[in-house]
């Protein structure tokens, strides 16, 4: 007798601009690396000086981000040596860490004022950044945006484990700067929570359907609900006849950080995906398609890095 052997039914997930910056941007050592070429580092060994990271690790990070195309190396003329200089895709990350930074500063503070003061050169304004409506220049909520198919619509093979594994340490984050953008990342910034909630902005509020949906491991799924509940990010609800039985739902603080998802979003739809984009927004409070935005609050101009200075409200700790 001969038996026919079903073939293995391949595991799909919603195609998603967020997932491709995910696995670039959310590495812990990547985003520090990152978050310092934004004030200034060039250099490998001011990067392993200002950061405290191994050789090693600075290493396979640095030729991570050029393979990624956010650096490029070159030589800066009158200076010695190579240094480590963001692309234009690279340079536009400024305003995901920019909306990172609003909601860290909303909602991570404490009693404290905000670590770093932003100063908008082209307006002269002291500043936080706002995440607007590309039209209209309103904020963007939850509640104000509606998304459908774009043209890069669809599902796609569940992609492996990244090649780059987040720091066991959590605290690594904070090395030198009391940072709002690290403190939002001590929360989100590893690969299942933003997908996590990625999927929950999409409506998925039960942990077996987050399940099938991500393809991820029930501890893993288990270990990282636990944690954005303890952060306050959903409350859990009992439904039907309560018995064991939950749904994950967003808190206030929680759909604060819809702002930096579809930033994020923005950037895998310009540089991972142009011209198809799986998803559209609209913005019901103007009627329009948006992108989003991350503007000063004064002039309502969009921030680029170059147009920025910045106070400290903390010393600088260098190892």
């Amino acid at each position: 007798m001969s038996y026919i052997v079903p073939e293995k039914k391949e595991r799909l997930e919603r195609s998603c601009s967020v997932r491709g910056a995910v696995e670039i941007v959310l590495d812990s050592w990547s985003f520090l690396i990152i978050r310092e070429a934004f004030f200034g580092v060039r250099r490998f060994d001011r990067f392993q000086e200002r950061l405290g990271i191994p050789r090693q690790t600075l290493s396979t990070r640095l030729n991570a981000l050029i393979d990624n195309l956010i650096f490029v190396t070159g030589r800066k003329e009158g200076e010695p040596g190579n240094q480590y200089f963001f692309t234009e895709r690279g340079k536009d990350l400024f305003p995901t860490m920019l909306s990172l930074m609003e909601f860290g500063d909303a909602w991570l503070r404490g009693d404290g004022e905000p670590p770093l003061q932003m100063i908008h050169t082209t307006c002269g304004a002291h500043m936080h950044p706002v995440t607007v409506c590309s039209e209209c220049k309103e904020p963007v909520e939850t509640n104000t945006v509606h998304f459908r198919d774009g043209p890069g619509a669809g599902y796609l093979p569940i992609s492996g484990r990244p090649k780059t594994r987040r720091s066991s340490d959590p605290n690594v984050l904070e090395r030198v700067r009391p940072c709002s953008v690290a403190r939002s990342l001590q929360i989100i910034g590893d690969k299942w929570s933003f997908l996590v909630l990625r999927e929950a902005y999409f409506g998925v509020r039960r942990y077996d359907e987050m399940r099938e949906k991500l393809g991820i491991a029930s501890n893993v799924l288990a270990d990282r609900l636990a944690r954005l509940v303890e952060a306050g990010i959903f409350d859990k609800v009992p439904y039907g006849n309560g018995a064991g039985r939950y749904e994950y739902r967003f808190t206030e603080m929680g759909r604060a950080l819809y702002k930096p998802m579809i930033v994020m979003m923005a950037w895998g739809d310009r540089w991972l995906n142009p011209g198809a984009a799986p998803l559209r927004l609209r913005h019901r409070t103007c009627g329009n398609d948006f992108t989003p935005q991350v503007v000063c609050s004064e002039c309502k101009k969009p921030l680029e890095a170059n147009q920025t200075d910045y106070t400290l409200h903390y010393k600088l700790s260098v190892p």
